[in-house]
């Protein structure tokens, strides 16, 4: 096990907001669902989980520091002191332990013919870790697992807010609410909706990103929209009432008389939200004038404005 700081990638005057926001970036990272077809890719995840467990808890970090435990949690191990002064035993005040192979620490007549295996000490007293180095499998993460899926919706939802009904990864329907104003790859984290540890028992978190599927109807520039509208010939020449989408809903808009193409219109607050209370941006509308397949009164005149 590296040590925790390297892991993170942080400074050990790191402070608590840095812990936590550079185990995020790298859990994003270095989710198994986003390294699939790496098979070291677990243990890289539960190294991860590990040190921030470490660093992430205050106080787990300050023994770390002082080195009272070791880069998995576990207190460090420096021998025993007086258990027992029979043959082979160890030392008194001695900080190594030492075994005879020709007799047990605990008395006489115990040889390694008869099975004695010094890592059972070190397993009684700190279970099957021990024996395995100290090791902790990556299936039994102290975390519960984390799920994802991608939840797409239209741009009227994202400007607007609503609620979907969605299926999670599980199979579990749910009703969830989609904020207004969120933004194409938001990731929502719907906490205790996930997977349980196989261990705790404890619910793990979805995450949903949000993918903003693009509408035809207008073009994003920043909070802003842009849209093209069509208009008959007669109203771009005559003036009139046309009728323009938005994301609430179409809306009537005067058009004046000899409107050509190159002109734009301004709807204030049709456009997204701002992130600023109560603000949106604008919609601008493009017009497209519409010409007849055929008329012939239209062409005669033509011919005679242009002799």
């Amino acid at each position: 096990m590296r040590d925790p700081y390297q892991v993170l990638g942080v400074a050990k005057s790191a402070s608590e907001a840095e812990i936590k926001k550079a185990y995020r970036r790298c859990a994003k990272d270095l989710h198994p669902d986003r390294n699939q077809g790496d098979p070291k890719a677990q243990d890289r995840f539960a190294e991860l989980n590990t040190a921030y467990e470490v660093l992430g808890d205050e106080q787990k970090r300050k023994q770390f520091d002082r080195g009272e435990i070791d880069a998995e949690g576990k207190p460090r191990f420096s021998g025993f002191e007086g258990m027992g002064a029979g043959r082979g035993g160890a030392r008194q005040g001695s900080h190594e332990y030492h075994f005879d192979m020709g007799g047990s620490p605990f008395g006489r007549g115990g040889g390694p013919e008869a099975g004695f295996d010094p890592a059972d000490i070190f397993g009684s007293l700190f279970g099957d870790a021990a024996r395995r180095g100290g090791r902790q499998r990556p299936n039994q993460s102290a975390k519960p697992p984390e799920q994802q899926f991608t939840l797409e919706v239209t741009l009227a939802e994202a400007a607007n807010g609503g609620t979907r009904r969605v299926k999670l990864p599980g199979g579990r329907e749910i009703e969830v609410t989609i904020p207004e104003g969120v933004a194409d790859g938001k990731v929502m984290r719907l906490r205790g909706l996930g997977q349980l540890h196989p261990l705790t028992g404890e619910a793990g978190d979805v995450l949903m990103t949000i993918k903003v599927r693009p509408d035809p109807r207008f073009t994003v520039d920043g909070s802003d929209l842009r849209a093209r509208v069509a208009v008959p010939l007669a109203t771009a020449v005559l003036g009139g009432a046309i009728h323009v989408p938005t994301l609430s809903g179409a809306v009537e808009m005067k058009v004046p008389p000899l409107t050509g193409t190159t002109r734009q219109f301004r709807l204030r607050g049709k456009g997204l939200p701002t992130g600023k209370k109560d603000g949106h941006g604008d919609l601008f509308v493009a017009l497209d004038i519409e010409m007849p397949a055929e008329d012939a009164e239209l062409t005669a005149l033509m011919k005679a404005r242009a002799g």
